[in-house]
């Protein structure tokens, strides 16, 4: 493709590989999950260069219109075309900022009751983590064993979404399961450490900058894989963390066994948490806080759950037919009086 010439080193350090990627998707070739027409074939094979702000602009409502994609789709083309048009051809697309973006629907999350939760036969630790602290799911998958405070009851979320830091509490229910777990995650590290291995990934040029760090404990992931990778840059045996595909198949399988009609996931545990919370009376600001929501307004939508919803007012019906209130039926139109 003609396109990869204008791709120069600088291109890598602005968060390249991936994002290079989705930008020739959009523009050359639909991926296997796109089935839609990339800008490139939707103009009839000309080259992004020889295009302009109407091009650009039939092709972006085009996915809308015609391709009826979600809102998520059609913002992801769009940041995918403004870095192709900003970093790889280097031409100044200001009109693009004009663009008006499809917004997300608001959606209601889901969420369980305290007994529904109870019944979920998911893996205790990692279910605990997510309802008792609230974690998302790769926030979870990914901590280390240096996140977890045990003296202070707290735990550390380090590069969540937004990549921000935040600190959430650890629940006094699951510390002793939570050692006892640490401990054989302990062993088995050592068992690695004997055979060679007993590394892991480390967050930005950390590995640079500290060589052995890599084999400490502390950075060490709390729900380590099952098996080894051979990193092809450093040659080195790692473990990486669990993956998240293991806690959202058996969340799903425990739903389905526990008759719960409900689409319920790995997220519903974490919205379960923050409900709760609010049910329970707790400051919607503190509960911003260990979500990690940048805006209140985020986590105001898990009120729609408390009396100041739908839910804790009473129909007219109820009181009509009930004999409560003015306007009670007791006693008339053949109602019985008692």
């Amino acid at each position: 493709m003609v396109l990869l010439h204008s791709v120069g080193p600088e291109q890598y350090t602005v968060g390249a590989g991936y994002r290079l990627a989705l930008a020739f998707r959009e523009a050359g070739r639909p991926g296997a999950s796109t089935p839609r027409l990339p800008l490139i074939l939707f103009h009839g094979k000309r080259h992004p260069a020889e295009m302009g702000a109407p091009e650009l602009t039939r092709f972006l409502s085009s996915l809308a219109i015609d391709g009826h994609v979600a809102a998520s789709t059609q913002n992801q083309a769009l940041s995918a075309l403004v870095f192709l048009y900003r970093e790889v051809l280097e031409l100044d697309v200001p009109w693009l900022d004009d663009v008006v973006r499809a917004k997300r629907p608001e959606r209601l999350p889901v969420v369980l009751t305290r007994d529904e939760v109870r019944a979920k036969g998911v893996p205790r630790l990692m279910a605990s983590l997510l309802y008792g602290s609230g974690l998302r799911l790769l926030e979870c998958c990914r901590l280390r064993v240096q996140d977890v405070d045990f003296a202070r009851n707290q735990i550390v979320v380090r590069g969540g979404k937004g990549d921000k830091d935040r600190v959430t509490m650890l629940p006094a229910v699951i510390k002793v399961d939570l050692v006892r777990h640490l401990n054989g995650v302990h062993e088995q590290h050592g068992r690695d450490v004997q055979a060679g291995a007993g590394w892991v990934e480390l967050p930005t040029a950390l590995a640079r900058k500290y060589p052995n760090a890599g084999r400490e404990w502390v950075w060490q992931w709390v729900f380590p894989a099952t098996r080894f990778y051979r990193d092809r840059i450093s040659g080195q045996l790692r473990r990486h963390h669990l993956h998240e595909s293991v806690l959202q198949r058996v969340v799903k399988d425990a739903v389905h066994r526990a008759g719960i009609a409900k689409r319920a996931t790995p997220h519903t545990l974490r919205h379960s948490f923050a409900t709760h919370l609010l049910e329970d009376g707790r400051d919607i600001r503190t509960v911003q806080e260990l979500l990690g929501h940048r805006d209140v307004t985020t986590t105001q939508i898990y009120t729609h759950v408390l009396n100041r919803g739908p839910a804790g007012v009473q129909s007219p019906i109820d009181t009509m037919l009930s004999g409560e209130g003015p306007g009670s039926m007791r006693g008339t139109l053949g109602y019985p009086t008692d």
